[in-house]
């Protein structure tokens, strides 16, 4: 990843923050992105204080006049762009699907799946000017199964690796990869005070896991790097399960 630039969005905490200082580590240029300013430039802090390169662009991913001026300010920054994680997602309180109000419905959408499709709408453009590139859609296990009560948050998640799919296939000859990482539970800050306030149900979903322990935002951050990469060059088109087996079952 020595030298080429990408953006993370959602940068600004859990699973994106560590993606950008994992891309720094690889050598990356990183363009932080986040919704939160604080959250955002503090995630550039912590990647210069490793002597990384990064800078914040604050952008709402369901907002398309800010997904644009993303792309085209890295692109007028570092001159291109070679890879992108869009991470932004959000989801819902258990409801069942008769009781969803929709207006939580269509936020959970605009941001989780419109959201991701804006970032591929401009990204995508970006990376032919360049020759080629990466992406990586962060869906989760529940854009492969289904959950009760989640119907929002598991419905915009299948439309990312569906979504996912069908733009790895159209520009799959033009050098362009797409796919997406599908987090099981990742102890991010959110996780960790759900544990600590719920540990009886915490550690009865943790034994469900085939190894036996939730991930840590790490391990997400190490496939999307991965799937970035040239190692993973014949790769296109894969909603990769990072969950431990929880969906090998």
């Amino acid at each position: 990843m020595e030298n080429k630039v990408g953006i993370v969005t959602a940068a600004g905490n859990g699973i994106g923050r560590a993606s950008a200082i994992a891309f720094a580590k690889a050598g990356a240029k990183v363009v932080v992105s986040d919704i939160s300013e604080d959250a955002g430039y503090e995630t550039v802090r912590l990647i210069q204080e490793e002597s990384g390169e990064a800078q914040f662009i604050k952008c709402n991913v369901a907002d398309e006049k800010d997904v644009k001026n993303l792309v085209d300010q890295t692109v007028k920054q570092f001159g291109r762009l070679d890879w992108a994680h869009n991470n932004a997602g959000i989801g819902a309180p258990t409801t069942p699907v008769t009781e969803i109000d929709t207006e939580s419905w269509q936020r959970v959408i605009n941001v989780t799946l419109t959201g991701t499709f804006l970032c591929l709408k401009y990204e995508i453009p970006a990376m032919l000017e360049s020759g080629g590139g990466a992406i990586v859609n962060t869906a989760s296990t529940g854009g492969l199964v289904g959950t009760p009560g989640l119907t929002p948050y598991i419905s915009a998640k299948h439309g990312v690796n569906g979504l996912t799919k069908s733009a790895a296939l159209e520009f799959g000859k033009q050098n362009i990869r797409i796919n997406s990482i599908c987090p099981g539970m990742t102890r991010t800050a959110a996780v960790e005070s759900w544990s600590q306030e719920s540990a009886d149900q915490a550690k009865a979903f943790e034994s469900g896991i085939p190894m036996g322990r939730m991930g840590v935002p790490n391990e997400q951050a190490s496939a999307a790097v991965w799937l970035c990469s040239d190692q993973s060059s014949f790769i296109t088109g894969v909603n990769l399960p990072v969950d431990g087996g929880e969906t090998a079952e």
